[in-house]
């Protein structure tokens, strides 16, 4: 079933039944000894714009006939992904890689919701987004190392749907399905295959193990895009999650803030902040994907109590440059989202194109750590081929012992020296 066939209005509806198919006031601006009342001059508040003017531009090309109501509609903006050769070659200027890449079908099938493709340059075939969603063709290229399960998570998968590899952690993989594929996914090798946002049976078997190990105090839904899913499904699982006595925290893990804004409704919302403690862990590549849209939905998942956090995977000639992760840092930083991990891409097949060296991945942590706030310094690390779990990488700070003295070396380059506790 497409997903659209899923996607009715069930905002306030129960939960599926799976046996069938301030009022405080601002401290007073008066002197307490007299009665004279002080007003302080207004400020000008600048209006924000609700929209980029690429959005604008691409709207009135390519869609002039959608009014806002439906642009802004997260199920419209699912039903009319860009998903086939000529959907694609009608808006952007496609190379010969890219065309044989879509002739040929390569394995992770093309989707990209239209919002996300208003933000793409249609004649430059290296703008930064465009090579995160449009296929070339060397994903059809196998090179040495790579895998379509390089992190070895079907072995680590005691029932299906469900990845145990840390002690006291899982990850529930709720769906398959995305708004939006990126060309270089780790689960490239499950997702986009069912194409729907229908209530998986093993969810059932996964809350289950869930319930019967008691060590697991931390769940991370994710998928495929949970977020896509509608409210009473995704409900379900939450509401399931918590009522687990040894679960302490749920996470989400999602690219919708980046690619799909419009999903951010205050029904969703209103629905999130009632299982806290609930952590949102979103997926952001580039500068570019900081817009209004993404802003404002950031914001609003803030402004609920979520703490959100950044996932960033490094990618050749996208943004393997410190000025363009700084960039996207210090705009995340404005939005609320505390930058988490900046992830060495994972080795799936085809994946050669994007992946930088390790050095380079070390030199972007140099770049950032004491040239910027802390609160933008990710974790560096590889998810280790194999099952080896997240492995952090980081210069050598430390340069080892003189004596009784432990020899370090800062951000600048110099040495300083610490004296070691016998």
């Amino acid at each position: 079933m497409e997903a659209i066939e899923s996607l009715q209005n069930t905002e306030t509806q129960e939960p599926p039944d799976f046996s069938t198919s301030n009022s405080d006031e601002p401290p007073s601006a008066c002197n307490s000894q007299s009665n004279v009342i002080t007003i302080l001059p207004s400020r000008h508040v600048a209006h924000k714009p609700s929209t980029s003017n690429k959005t604008k531009i691409f709207r009135k090309l390519f869609y002039p006939d959608i009014i806002d109501s439906q642009w802004n509609d997260w199920r419209w903006q699912i039903a009319n992904r860009i998903r086939t050769y000529e959907e694609l070659s009608a808006i952007v200027e496609l190379t010969e890689s890219e065309k044989n890449a879509l002739i040929s079908h390569t394995q992770l099938p093309m989707s990209i919701t239209p919002y996300y493709a208003s933000l793409i340059d249609r004649n430059n075939p290296l703008d930064p987004i465009r090579r995160c969603v449009v296929p070339t063709i060397h994903e059809l290229e196998h090179h040495h190392g790579e895998s379509e399960d390089p992190l070895s998570e079907d072995e680590d998968s005691p029932v299906p749907g469900l990845v145990h590899r840390y002690p006291d952690r899982v990850l529930f993989l709720a769906t398959d399905f995305c708004s939006t594929y990126c060309r270089y996914c780790t689960r490239s090798r499950i997702v986009g295959r069912s194409n729907c946002t229908l209530p998986n049976k093993n969810w059932d078997t996964a809350l289950r193990y869930i319930a019967e190990h008691t060590q697991i105090r931390d769940v991370l839904i994710s998928g495929g895009d949970p977020l896509t899913m509608n409210e009473s499904m995704l409900e379900y699982i939450l509401n399931r999650l918590k009522a687990i006595p040894h679960v302490e925290i749920i996470r989400i893990g999602t690219k919708v803030p980046a690619v799909l804004p419009q999903r951010i409704t205050h029904s969703l919302v209103s629905m999130l902040r009632k299982y806290h403690p609930l952590w949102i862990n979103i997926h952001f590549t580039h500068p570019d994907e900081i817009t209004p849209e993404t802003m404002k939905a950031c914001n609003r998942l803030a402004n609920a109590g979520i703490p959100l956090g950044s996932q960033t995977v490094l990618l050749k000639g996208i943004n393997d440059n410190v000025e363009t992760l700084k960039k996207l840092y210090h705009l995340l930083l404005q939005c609320r989202v505390r930058p988490y991990y900046l992830y060495q891409c994972d080795p799936i097949v085809g994946s050669q194109h994007f992946r930088t060296s390790v050095a380079k991945g070390i030199e972007m942590i140099e770049g950032l750590r004491g040239h910027t706030t802390g609160l933008a310094v990710p974790h560096y690390v590889i998810d280790a081929p194999g099952g080896g779990g997240k492995v952090p990488l980081l210069p050598a700070y430390y340069q080892g012992m003189d004596g009784n003295t432990i020899v370090l070396k800062n951000y600048e380059h110099k040495y300083f020296y610490y004296p070691e506790t016998t």
